[in-house]
């Protein structure tokens, strides 16, 4: 009986260690909180640096759409002056039908700027596609 005994207790000190069910999901839990925290500060940092490079873009654009209102504006009253005589009404109609030309360019342009994803954070959703693809 003391061999018998002695044979039970060893097994209980030789077996190697194997965590429980819930230590491993533990273990799981703290690896995803560490990538989605790992993530946001990924993304907190692209916002950070896309907020600066957004405030003087808008700066200098503003700058740039103001200038250039002003000089449209000086332009047509020349040309409206200068064809007045020989066009009459007309003249303001051709301009009207030319500018609505162009916005419209513009718009189309700016859409197909954006269907290209290009203001996505695209470092971010790279990560966070290839965290998707590695749990799944």
């Amino acid at each position: 009986m003391d061999n018998n005994t002695s044979r039970h207790s060893d097994s209980k000190h030789s077996a190697p260690h194997s965590p429980g069910l819930v230590a491993g999901l533990i273990g799981i839990a703290k690896n995803l909180l560490a990538l989605v925290i790992s993530r946001i500060e990924l993304a907190a940092l692209e916002f950070s640096e896309l907020g600066t490079h957004i405030v003087k873009l808008l700066l200098v654009f503003s700058l740039g759409i103001l200038a250039l209102l002003f000089a449209l504006a000086f332009w047509c009253g020349l040309i409206v002056v200068l064809a007045w005589p020989t066009l009459g009404w007309k003249i303001v109609l051709i301009l009207a039908a030319g500018f609505t030309v162009i916005a419209l360019a513009m718009g189309l342009y700016v859409r197909a700027l954006l269907g290209q994803g290009r203001i996505g954070l695209p470092n971010t959703m790279k990560e966070l596609r290839q965290d998707r693809d590695a749990l799944l």
